[in-house]
């Protein structure tokens, strides 16, 4: 057998796997070949030589080992709920044991008076420690069975679990495995990065992940597999990157113009902050480059992106193009295109809108003028991609909060010139360094990392319901002051309908303490019509009302410099990068602005850290950190981007050091070796090519 051939065997073939249990492995943990089963990797290992005495245990352990005596055994409850329960005793003390399932058969196994191992997670319950369920074994049996110091263990689910493959039984399936394994392994990486780095061979890699010998060995194991993923995924980005440059052209803007330096010297509503004039540098060189620019541009809620995008959008004009801002929803567009049209106002430049509402006849014209050039920049949503829409010379494509548009979407604008345009893509949500590498490699990223001078903090405080009488009076204050008010409720689809009576629930209390005519509600969420919806975000954007209710619908796109308290009910709920987004709703005019975090008294250790950290700091960078670290990349990506984070073995939140090494040796492979022609480099190549076959190759426009 070929080694593509061993790695390809269908899963089935695998002593101790067969049909039954093949058809369990590809539903619930996606294994169909003997190469999956190896990339499934273990999530923990528990060092089987060491012993902890009871008087040791406290509730920061996971699995642990004693050494003891059965002294007390006995069965409590009825026969239909009967539970076994055993004293389990060492020379520091006792523990009970108790199980729940195979009763009879445990009963009859267990010996009192005879020396056992046994292995388990404690569990705290009424105040004292118990494992339910240990694994336990004679002594002498122990000694024969238990042949690795690191013991693996492995993600599993129920249904596995009803066929014999919990983490144990997965554990002999990959024994079996790798006693098949064959004894020369073709390596994946170029001899120059296994000597340069020391990285472990292979074959040995996979012998090491699986059943390590020592944690040294555990270590460099894990060290070469986390480089290899890494290296792959950024060798695939800059190549991409290294293709778009060679062979898609941009065009040259060159020029800085009279529209540019009269709206520099006149028209800025304030000084620019130094990151945005660096952003704005940047973006230059590359549209003067001669090759097609695809900047990420990221930054805070309130830093000035906008501002940026249409000096940008200016910049284009003076060089004979016109300029597209593509918005994920109608009224951050409308509110684009107001700003926009105000900033312009007496520059002979012309602005246009087209959206979902825009009616016939205004629409007629807004294309034919568009096709005529004699509109210099269109702002729109989804609207702006259909097939009937026609520039004269699209020279550059602004692209706001990019993760809220399909990639497809995005490449059919990007796709309408031949020649293609610029791309600048804008998103509010920052994004840890490590996962803007893994996700955007391919795109050139700045930061705008600076606040506008003269904008005020928002002051952000953690309540719980027992001070909803002290909130509800602050709100009234802040009203009476002519201020206006967000409540946002979780509308999370698991349990839609339950939140959505909270959201009910909710508006109806706040229609009760803020009753009419002396306060306007509003009352906005997933389930309305687009135009209802529309009609009460516009009644608080003009001041109509005086409270928002909603769902996170509003999260991105109202921009109401009046509104000064945000309050978050069940904040406990959302993610962190959530509530910040929510956050960015306030703060927005020149008075001071709260955001008032709502939770139920009993909060998770988890949910504690992100209240903590949203009342200490206003930084959305050290947010998005904090986030990865609790969430992991692939929730903070989302769907329409997580495919592209799906990761067997690095972990971004911890991975950084060893993604910089990685990013550093393939950038270095494409300087030598821009297209891996070179026959040192024939494995990569084609290493490469099979990871990325069924690719699109969606880069020039994500």
């Amino acid at each position: 057998m070929t080694q593509t051939g061993f790695f390809d065997t269908p899963i089935e073939f695998l002593k101790g796997v067969g049909p039954q249990r093949g058809d369990i492995l590809k539903k619930e943990l996606g294994i169909y070949t003997f190469s999956d089963m190896l990339f499934h990797f273990p999530f923990r290992y528990v060092d089987r030589s060491k012993f902890y005495s009871i008087a040791q245990i406290n509730d920061d352990q996971t699995y642990i080992q004693l050494k003891g005596t059965i002294t007390k055994l006995g069965t409590v409850g009825n026969k239909r709920a009967a539970r076994l329960v055993a004293t389990f005793t060492d020379e520091s003390g006792s523990i009970e044991l108790v199980w729940f399932k195979g009763v009879k058969w445990i009963r009859d196994w267990l010996r009192p008076g005879t020396e056992y191992v046994l292995f388990g997670k404690p569990t705290l319950y009424n105040g004292k420690f118990n494992f339910a369920h240990p694994d336990i074994e004679a002594v002498s049996e122990y000694t024969a069975a238990v042949t690795v110091n690191l013991q693996p263990f492995y993600n599993t689910t129920e249904k596995c679990r009803t066929k014999g493959l919990d983490s144990k039984g997965i554990m002999k399936l990959q024994k079996n495995l790798i006693a098949q394994l064959p004894t020369t392994v073709r390596e994946t990486l170029a001899d120059e990065h296994l000597s340069k780095l020391k990285l472990m061979p292979l074959r040995e890699s996979w012998l090491q992940i699986h059943f390590p010998s020592d944690t040294t060995s555990l270590k460099n194991a894990q060290f070469r597999l986390k480089f290899e993923e890494l290296f792959y995924i950024q060798l695939d980005l800059l190549n991409r990157k290294l293709i778009r440059t060679e062979k898609v052209k941009g065009k040259l803007i060159s020029t800085v113009g009279d529209s540019f330096n009269n709206f520099y010297k006149e028209k800025l509503p304030f000084e620019l902050t130094g990151a945005q004039k660096r952003v704005i540098r940047e973006v230059r060189t590359d549209m003067g480059s001669g090759t097609q620019m695809n900047r990420l541009v990221q930054g805070d809620v309130g830093s000035g992106k906008t501002l940026v995008a249409l000096m940008c959008m200016i910049l284009v004009h003076d060089n004979g193009y016109q300029a597209a801002l593509m918005a994920p929803t109608e009224i951050l567009a409308q509110q684009h295109f107001a700003t926009i049209t105000e900033l312009l106002e007496d520059t002979g430049m012309k602005v246009g809108i087209l959206t979902g509402s825009v009616k016939s006849a205004q629409r007629k014209k807004v294309l034919a003028e568009l096709e005529e050039g004699k509109i210099d920049f269109i702002v729109g949503t989804h609207a702006l991609i259909e097939d009937w829409v026609k520039f004269r010379n699209l020279g550059l494509v602004v692209i706001d909060e990019q993760h809220r548009f399909g990639v497809a979407q995005r490449a059919k604008l990007w796709a309408k010139e031949e020649d293609q345009p610029h791309v600048l893509v804008m998103t509010a949500t920052p994004i840890p360094r490590t996962l803007a590498m893994t996700l955007y490699g391919d795109l050139d990223i700045s930061a705008i990392d600076e606040m506008p001078p003269g904008r005020k903090p928002v002051q952000t405080i953690h309540k719980f319901e027992s001070a909803r009488l002290t909130i509800i009076k602050f709100m009234k204050d802040e009203i009476a002051k002519g201020r206006q008010v967000y409540v946002v409720y979780p509308l999370i689809e698991e349990s839609e309908k339950m939140d959505f009576m909270n959201l009910q629930q909710g508006y109806e209390g706040i229609c009760r303490d803020f009753p009419r005519p002396k306060y306007q509600v509003s009352i906005v969420h997933g389930k309305m019509k687009a135009a209802d919806k529309e009609r009460e975000m516009k009644m608080f954007v003009d001041g109509k009302t005086n409270i928002m209710v909603a769902t996170t619908v509003i999260e991105v796109g109202v921009n109401v410099p009046n509104a000064s308290i945000m309050v978050i009910e069940s904040a406990e709920r959302f993610g962190l990068s959530q509530l910040h987004q929510l956050r960015g709703r306030v703060g927005r005019g020149a008075e001071q602005s709260y955001c008032i975090l709502m939770t139920g008294n009993k909060l998770s250790n988890e949910s504690k850290l992100r209240m903590q950290t949203m009342v200490r700091t206003n930084d959305g960078f050290e947010i998005a950190e904090v986030d990865l670290r609790l969430r992991g990349p692939g929730d903070m990506a989302g769907t329409q981007q997580s495919g592209q984070v799906n990761l067997r073995i690095a972990d971004l939140a911890r991975d950084g050091a060893i993604l910089e090494v990685a990013r550093k040796a393939a950038l270095g492979l494409l300087h030598t070796d821009p297209h891996l022609n070179k026959p040192q480099h024939n494995m990569v190549r084609e290493h490469l090519e099979a990871l990325t076959r069924n690719k699109k190759d969606w880069s020039r426009v994500s």
